[in-house]
């Protein structure tokens, strides 16, 4: 059994020799693109190394048939992938304008301060210093506008 093997590690050694100089390849990677895959496109060259020693009959017979027999050896098109990004998460909750337009009614209703700053838009930091401004001339202080005030100018500009 052990001479069997040890025979068929050779022929696989020799057939892959032979297949790599007939593609032009210089490494075994190289034959991956020329073998077909379990689920389309070509193989993956994890799997030609785990074919070499778990199913050895099967990977000679796919040399010979996709490379050594074939008159010209064709590559094989990658699997067929999806875009990126195309997978859409199906936790994420997509509001309208209007909807958080709703949620800071009632949060400035129930006088929470935290989920209206989150929510409000924020305003552009010329137009918070002319309100700044108006309202230091016309004395009255906005613990709310300086907040809104020095939050943008922490912020990066782009």
């Amino acid at each position: 059994m052990a001479t069997a093997q040890i025979t068929i590690q050779e022929e696989i050694e020799q057939l892959i020799t032979k297949a790599i100089s007939k593609v032009g390849g210089s490494k075994e990677n190289d034959l991956c693109r020329y073998l077909p895959g379990p689920t389309g496109g070509y193989m993956h060259h994890f799997t030609l190394k785990k074919m070499k020693n778990s199913a050895p009959e099967q990977l000679l017979k796919m040399l010979k048939t996709f490379v050594i027999d074939s008159i010209t050896p064709r590559s094989i098109s990658p699997k067929p992938r999806a875009p990126r990004g195309s997978k859409k998460r199906r936790d994420f909750v997509n509001f309208t304008k209007t909807d958080i337009e709703r949620v800071l009614e009632l949060a400035r209703q129930v006088g929470d301060k935290d989920l209206l700053a989150r929510f409000s838009p924020k305003k552009p930091l010329p137009s918070l210093k002319r309100e700044l401004i108006r309202s230091i001339r016309n004395n009255i202080v906005s613990t709310e506008l300086w907040n809104a005030y020095v939050e943008a100018l922490s912020q990066p500009t782009e």
